[in-house]
C-alpha cells in the first residue's frame, strides 16, 4: 500500500508544470519498473543446463560418432524442439509484468495552473489533481478531496464485482494499512474503474508504491517451482545411466578376458551403452505432457506450463475465490419484500416473472435507478422493470451522501412528481420515519435475507407537487414500498464439481473479500460446507501454524487482502499441500504464481492472472477444473505405465547384447538394431499407453503422494520381473535356435522377431494394473491398432525387401520359425498375467477405494 509520506499540500490550482516536471524527475514515471530481462542467449544457456536436454545431445552424439546420421539428427530435433518451446515459455511468464504496467497507466486528466489537461498516466506525479468521471480507469493511488455520488469498480485488486462508495477525506491520510475494498473510503485506487460519479482526488502514490505495483513487485519476487515430475524424472534417468555405465565397463572386461580385444570391447561395449541409454525418459514425458496439453485444451483448458498437468494428480486442496468462480459474476434479484413481509423469488430476470403485487415495488426501484446505470444491481432491477420510466422525465437526482445512504430520483410527468428512493434499509426506514414495531419487524426481515447471503436494499416513495423542490431527500414524504435482495447466483455445475473433488480426496476452500455471511451462504449451496469463517482481520491475528490447523478443516476465508491469499498458499504448502489456486484478477496474481497449480480464469479474467498462472480456464467453467484434475490423473497414470514399459523392455534389449559375451554366440544386435528398437519401436509403442483411456477409480482415489517417485519400488520391480522373463524368452529362444545349428543371419532374425513381439507382448500386460487380460485385448485404443499394424509392416519390410534384409543382415525366416516366435510372445503374456494376481495389491496400492479417501484432521 502506499507509504506513510505525504506530499506537500497544494492549492486547488494543483500543481504548476514545473513542479510536476521536478517530482516527476525525483519519482520517476507512473509505471512498474523494467526488470532486468533476459536475452536470447542467456535463455539458451539456461536451458542448456538441463539434464535431460544434455542426456538428448550426449545421446545425439553417440549416434553421430557411430555414423548413424539419422538417429543423430532425430535427437537433435528432440532437443532443438524442447529448447525453443522451453524459450517460449520462459518469454510468455514475463509478459506479466507488462500486463501490470498497461493497467497501471491510463490517460488521466488532472488539474495543473488552474488548468485542466489531459496527459500520459505515466506522468502523473504525487501531489498531482486527477479529475475523476463516470468510465474513468483511475491512474494513481489517491485520497478524495471531493466527490459526488461516487461509486469505484475495485475488482482487480478485490476480485469483488460490485461497485464500493466514496466519500471525501475528513483529515485521512493513506499509509501502509490502506487497502481496497469497503464502503466510504475516502480513497481510490490505481488501475479501479468509475462506476458513477465523479470527484478530484490527490494523488498519493505512483507507479511500484501503488496497491497494484505493490501487487507486480511480489509477482516478480516469486520464483516458480521446479515440477516434481521433472525432479523425479532427473532421478530416475540418472540412476539408469549410472546402471548402464557399471554394467557397459562389466562388460569391456568381460570381452577383454574371454575374447582378448579390449578395442573390440569398447566397441561392444558402446553398442551395449546405446541399448540401455534411457533417452526414451525425456522423449516420452515430452509427448505425454505435449498430448496432455492437448487432450486438456479439448476440455477447454489451457496448459501455460506443461508440467503442471502431472501436478493435477497430487492436488490436495483447491483454494477458489467466490466471486466469477463459484458464482456467475453478475447481479440478479433473488427476493423482493413487501412492507406485509410477503416474499417473491423471481424465476428469471424478466418482467414477467413479477407478479401483480409486487409491481409497484420494482417500477419504484427502477425509478430509483440511474437510466445509464453502469451500477450491477441497479442493471439487474432494470432488467425486472424494463419499461418503469416510459413517458416520464428526470428532474433530479438526489445523490449519496456519508449522513444518508440513500439516493433518490424525482422524476416528472402528467400531474404530480414522483419520487423514487433506494439505499441501505436503514436509511430508506430513517426516510419513511417507521415506528419502532415496524422497525423491528423490518430488521428481522433484513437478517433473514442478509443470512441468506444477501445484499439488501430499502425502496421507498414519495410524491411532490410544489414548484420548488426540497434541498434535500429529507424534505419529502416517503412511504416504505419494501426490500430488495440481490445475490451472484452459484453456477449450475459448481455443486456437483465440488462434490467430484471430495471423492477425489480433494478439499475446496472458498477464500473471497465478500463479507461473512455472503460467504457461508455460498459456501453452503456449493457443497463447501464450511466449520468456520474465518474473516482477514481473524486471519491477521493467527500465526502460520495456527493458520495451516485451522485451514485443515472444512474452512472458508472472507473478507481477505491480496496479501493474505498469498500467506494462506504459502501456509497449505508449508503444511505439506499440493495447492490448486483460482483467480481472476490482479490481486490473485501473487497468489496463483506462488500455488503449485495456478488456475486463470480466462474469460473475464485479467491478463496479469493468466500470465501468472500455469492453467487457464477458457470458459471460466468451475467444472472445467474437475476435467483438469481428471485429465491429470490419468495422464499420471498413464505416463506411469510408459515408464514400467521402457524399464521392462530394456532388460532383454540389454540382456541380448550382453549374452553373446558371455556364452560366446556371434553379436547378433548391431547398433542399426538397438536404435532401431529404441528409437522406433519403444517410443511408439510408449505412444499406446497415452491414448489409454482412465481407470474406472480414477475420481475415487486419494491425491498421490506428491514425495513418491515417479515408479515405486513395487513398480520398479514389477518392470524388472517383466524384463527378466521377457529376457529368458528370447534367450531362450537364442540357445535353443543356435543348439539346432541355425545359421548366424537366420537367428539373428529370429531373435530381433522375437524381440519385438515379446516386447508387443509388454504393452498388453502394462494396459492396467488392475483389469483381467480380456479386458486388456478387447479395450479399444486406435493408437495400438496403429502400432501393430507399423510394428508388423516393418518387420515384414525387412524380410521381403532384400535392401531392408541386407541392412539389419537378416536370413530367411519359416512360417514355424515365425511360430516360435508367437508361441515366445504368447506364453510370456500369459505368465505375466498370472503373476498380476498376487502382485496385484502391491502394484495397485496407490489406488484407494472411495472410503480411503482421507479425511482433514489435526494429526498429520
Amino acid at each position: 500500500m502506499p507509504t506513510d509520506t505525504q506530499p506537500a499540500p497544494i492549492s486547488s490550482n494543483g500543481l504548476s508544470a514545473t513542479e510536476a516536471a521536478r517530482r516527476l524527475q525525483a519519482d520517476g514515471f507512473n509505471e512498474l519498473p523494467q526488470t532486468g530481462t533476459r536475452s536470447i542467449l542467456r535463455l539458451v544457456a539456461d536451458v542448456l543446463k538441463e539434464p535431460m536436454l544434455l542426456l538428448l545431445l550426449a545421446g545425439a552424439g553417440i549416434y553421430l560418432a557411430l555414423g548413424d546420421m539419422a538417429e543423430a539428427m532425430l535427437l537433435g530435433v528432440f532437443a532443438s524442439a524442447s529448447v525453443f518451446i522451453t524459450i517460449v515459455q520462459e518469454a510468455r511468464t514475463e509478459r506479466v509484468l507488462e500486463s501490470l504496467r498497461d493497467l497501471s497507466s491510463p490517460r488521466a486528466l488532472v488539474i495543473r495552473d488552474g488548468e485542466r489537461v489531459r496527459i500520459a498516466g505515466r506522468e502523473v506525479v504525487c501531489g498531482d489533481l486527477i479529475v475523476l468521471a463516470e468510465g474513468d480507469r483511475i491512474a494513481a493511488d489517491a485520497v478524495l478531496r471531493d466527490c459526488d455520488d461516487l461509486l469505484t469498480d475495485e475488482s482487480l485488486l478485490t476480485g469483488e464485482s460490485v461497485p464500493v462508495r466514496k466519500r471525501p477525506a475528513a483529515g485521512e491520510v493513506m499509509d501502509a494499512a490502506t487497502v481496497a475494498g469497503g464502503d466510504d473510503q475516502p480513497f481510490v485506487f490505481s488501475g479501479s474503474l468509475v462506476v458513477r460519479g465523479g470527484g478530484i482526488a490527490e494523488v498519493m502514490a505512483t507507479g511500484p508504491r501503488t496497491a497494484i505495483g505493490k501487487i507486480g513487485q511480489s509477482v516478480t519476487a516469486l520464483e516458480t517451482e521446479t515440477p516434481r515430475l521433472r525432479q523425479q524424472t532427473r532421478r530416475l534417468v540418472m540412476a539408469f545411466a549410472i546402471g548402464g555405465a557399471i554394467v557397459v565397463a562389466i562388460t569391456v572386461v568381460l570381452y577383454a578376458l574371454y575374447r582378448g580385444g579390449w578395442l573390440e570391447g569398447i566397441l561392444a561395449g558402446i553398442a551395449l551403452g546405446m541399448s540401455m541409454l534411457p533417452e526414451e525418459f525425456p522423449v516420452v514425458l515430452t509427448v505425454f505432457l505435449a498430448m496432455g496439453a492437448w487432450r486438456i485444451s479439448q476440455a477447454r483448458v489451457l496448459t501455460r506450463r506443461a508440467a503442471a498437468i502431472e501436478s493435477l494428480g497430487a492436488a490436495t486442496v483447491l483454494c477458489t475465490d467466490k466471486t466469477g468462480t463459484l458464482t456467475q459474476n453478475r447481479m440478479m434479484v433473488a427476493r423482493l419484500v413487501l412492507p406485509d413481509g410477503t416474499v417473491l423469488k423471481p424465476a428469471a430476470a424478466t418482467p414477467d416473472a413479477v407478479t401483480p403485487a409486487f409491481r409497484d415495488l420494482v417500477t419504484t426501484a427502477v425509478l430509483a435507478c440511474d437510466p445509464q446505470s453502469h451500477d450491477p444491481m441497479e442493471k439487474a432491477l432494470q432488467a425486472l422493470g424494463a419499461d418503469a420510466a416510459t413517458g416520464a422525465t428526470l428532474q433530479r437526482r438526489y445523490g449519496l451522501r456519508p449522513d444518508l445512504l440513500a439516493m433518490s430520483n424525482v422524476w416528472s410527468g402528467d400531474g404530480a412528481s414522483v419520487v423514487a428512493a433506494k439505499g441501505a434499509p436503514e436509511a430508506i426506514a430513517s426516510l419513511c420515519g417507521l415506528g419502532d414495531a415496524e422497525l423491528a419487524a423490518l430488521q428481522a426481515r433484513i437478517e433473514t435475507l442478509a443470512a441468506e447471503g444477501l445484499r439488501v436494499l430499502g425502496v421507498a416513495e414519495a410524491s411532490w407537487s410544489g414548484e420548488e423542490l426540497p434541498d434535500t431527500q429529507r424534505g419529502f414524504a416517503y412511504n416504505f414500498r419494501g426490500l430488495v435482495g440481490f445475490a451472484d447466483p452459484l453456477r449450475p455445475e459448481v455443486k456437483d464439481a465440488v462434490a467430484e473433488c471430495r471423492s477425489a480426496g480433494i478439499r475446496v476452500i472458498m477464500i473471497t473479500g465478500d463479507y461473512p455471511a455472503t460467504a457461508a451462504a455460498i459456501a453452503r449451496q456449493a457443497g463447501i460446507d464450511p466449520e468456520r469463517v474465518i474473516a482477514g482481520t481473524e486471519l491477521a491475528d493467527l500465526d502460520d501454524d495456527a493458520l495451516a490447523l485451522a485451514a485443515r478443516t472444512p474452512t472458508a476465508f472472507a473478507r481477505i487482502m491480496p496479501e493474505q491469499k498469498l500467506r494462506i498458499v504459502s501456509a497449505l504448502k508449508a503444511d505439506g499441500e499440493i495447492v490448486a489456486m483460482t483467480g481472476d484478477g490482479v490481486n490473485d496474481a501473487p497468489s496463483l504464481k506462488a500455488a503449485h497449480i495456478g488456475i486463470a480464469m480466462g474469460g473475464r479474467g485479467t491478463d496479469v492472472a493468466r500470465e501468472a498462472a500455469a492453467i487457464v480456464l477458457l470458459d471460466d467453467d468451475f467444472g472445467s477444473i474437475v476435467k483438469a484434475v481428471r485429465l491429470g490423473r490419468r495422464i499420471y497414470d498413464n505416463l506411469r505405465k510408459a515408464m514400467s514399459f521402457i524399464l521392462a523392455v530394456h532388460f532383454p534389449i540389454a540382456g541380448l547384447a550382453l549374452l553373446p559375451l558371455v556364452t560366446g554366440l556371434p553379436l547378433l544386435l548391431g547398433p542399426i538394431h538397438i536404435a532401431f528398437l529404441e528409437m522406433i519401436i519403444d517410443p511408439v509403442c510408449s505412444l499406446v499407453f497415452e491414448a489409454e483411456t482412465e481407470e474406472s477409480d480414477i475420481m475415487k482415489r486419494p491425491p498421490r503422494d506428491p514425495l513418491e517417485p515417479l515408479l515405486p519400488r513395487p513398480l520398479v520391480l514389477w518392470g524388472a520381473l517383466q524384463g527378466i522373463l521377457a529376457m529368458l524368452a528370447t534367450g531362450g529362444v537364442l540357445l535353443l535356435a543356435h543348439r539346432n545349428g541355425m545359421p548366424a543371419d537366420e537367428l539373428r532374425a529370429l531373435v530381433f522377431f522375437t524381440l519385438v513381439f515379446v516386447i508387443v507382448s509388454l504393452i498388453f500386460v502394462n494396459r492396467s494394473f488392475s483389469s483381467s487380460l480380456r479386458e486388456a485385448l478387447l479395450r479399444p485404443n486406435r493408437m495400438l491398432l496403429l502400432v501393430i499394424g507399423f510394428v508388423i509392416a516393418v518387420l515384414a519390410t525387412s524380410l521381403i525387401l532384400p535392401a531392408a534384409a541386407a541392412l539389419f543382415k537378416f536370413g530367411p525366416l519359416h512360417a514355424d520359425d515365425l511360430g516360435v516366435t508367437a508361441a515366445a510372445a504368447i506364453t510370456t503374456l500369459i505368465v505375466l498375467e498370472l503373476s498380476k494376481f498376487p502382485l496385484r495389491a502391491a502394484l495397485t496400492r496407490h489406488v484407494a477405494k472411495p472410503d480411503q479417501v482421507k479425511t482433514a484432521s489435526p494429526a498429520r
